[in-house]
């Protein structure tokens, strides 16, 4: 007889085996999407491992996916040809020469100076290693802060909401240095070896799959450890986990910077995908819609949330395409997450287990018992025949 236990297995092996088979049926540029729609999907288990698991409703999360999203673009912008200045000893950032005051624009040794962030980009893999480690040591120094000081509730959301947008606006008051309101754009290709990933190729398809497969089920375990465990304590009851002894607030910073490590880790995905870099990426409404893709999918569900990341996001992009409904869509978009609220609390994995809860009712009230097995099997056993 099937357990809950392999149904969730199940689950799993078949979202994983669908995400890796997609490509065989899409051409380039749906293959492109479906990895942009990957890489939500990311996301929406980095807010479930915050939100749903501990409890820890973040609305700055969009922080954590720029910053990601930052560090990858600053290695490929150094590696665009529109980079590449014959005068100087390291490329620089077109958009430099542009942004330069008129009287420095011929000294290219002021823009040089002026480029002193941008020097270890050059290297695409330490940019590759700054878009998740630098989240994560934001995340835990933020956590430090707050947790030590048992700040709770909507004080975080608060807090982290403010972050957000207090970066937003250093990035684009710094123009100089960032491009401002532009971002960053006319990315150049990550490179392994010789082999250039083209932002529309299947290998690059492969990587965004293979990543959110491996993350989806490193987050499982992780939440499985006994560490999951009284995270979860914690998220019921702090204070009594904190009778029994446990340090609350290390759990807590560690499972936030591992939440914000997932959103660098995808914001680094998405560049290579989409081939830009913006300070929309840190806009509160991005922030936001990522908390409602976790309640739509279930924000205790890693699998629940993912899966409903992919779906609003394709949803939003076929309404915002179809001619009838583009005035109408966010609206659907936002009828969609109250009806959910109200009606499904739990998103669309409590629905799926509920589902699975009845089918395996249902299934353990059909076996057949020993009194309604055939006289002639039950002869049959005893030798009779």
């Amino acid at each position: 007889m099937l357990t809950k236990r392999q149904f969730e297995i199940a689950s799993y092996a078949l979202f994983i085996g669908i995400i890796l088979i997609l490509p065989l049926f899409l051409g380039e540029f749906w293959t492109n999407r479906i990895a942009k729609y990957l890489v939500y999907g990311m996301l929406g288990v980095a807010i479930c491992l915050s939100w749903g698991y501990a409890g820890i409703l973040n609305l700055g999360q969009g922080l954590f996916f720029g910053l990601g999203a930052y560090m990858m673009a600053m290695s490929l912008k150094l590696a665009s040809n529109t980079s590449q200045q014959q005068d100087a000893a390291t490329p620089i950032p077109d958009f430099m020469f542009w942004n330069a005051e008129p009287g420095a624009k011929s000294d290219l040794c002021c823009i040089v100076k002026g480029s002193w962030l941008w020097y270890p980009f050059q290297s695409q893999w330490f940019g590759l290693v700054m878009a998740v480690v630098v989240p994560t040591v934001v995340a835990a120094l933020l956590g430090t802060i707050v947790f030590r000081k048992r700040i709770t509730g909507v004080f975080i959301s608060i807090i982290t909401l403010a972050l957000v947008l207090l970066v937003r606006l250093l990035l684009i008051s710094s123009q100089p240095l960032t491009n401002g309101f532009n971002g960053l754009t006319d990315l150049g290709s990550f490179t392994f070896g010789d082999f250039a990933f083209d932002s529309y190729g299947v290998p690059l398809y492969y990587v965004v799959a293979v990543a959110l497969s491996l993350v989806l089920i490193l987050a499982r375990l992780l939440v499985e450890t006994r560490a999951g465990l009284v995270l979860q304590a914690i998220r019921d009851d702090q204070n009594r986990v904190r009778y029994l002894g446990f340090d609350v607030p290390a759990f807590q910073i560690f499972f936030f910077a591992v939440s914000a490590g997932i959103a660098g880790l995808a914001g680094l995905l998405y560049v290579n995908v989409a081939e830009f870099a913006s300070p929309t990426f840190m806009d509160l409404a991005f922030s936001i819609t990522m908390v409602v893709w976790a309640a739509v999918g279930g924000r205790s569900s890693l699998l629940g949330a993912c899966i409903g990341a992919i779906l609003i996001n394709m949803a939003e992009a076929t309404m915002s395409e179809t001619q009838g409904l583009l005035e109408a869509w966010r609206a659907i978009i936002g009828l969609v997450f109250i009806l959910v609220v109200l009606f499904l609390p739990r998103g669309l994995a409590g629905l799926a287990n509920d589902a699975v809860d009845w089918l395996l009712a249902r299934v353990g009230r059909t076996r057949p018992t020993p009194a309604s097995v055939p006289d002639h099997l039950t002869a049959s056993r005893n030798g009779s025949l």
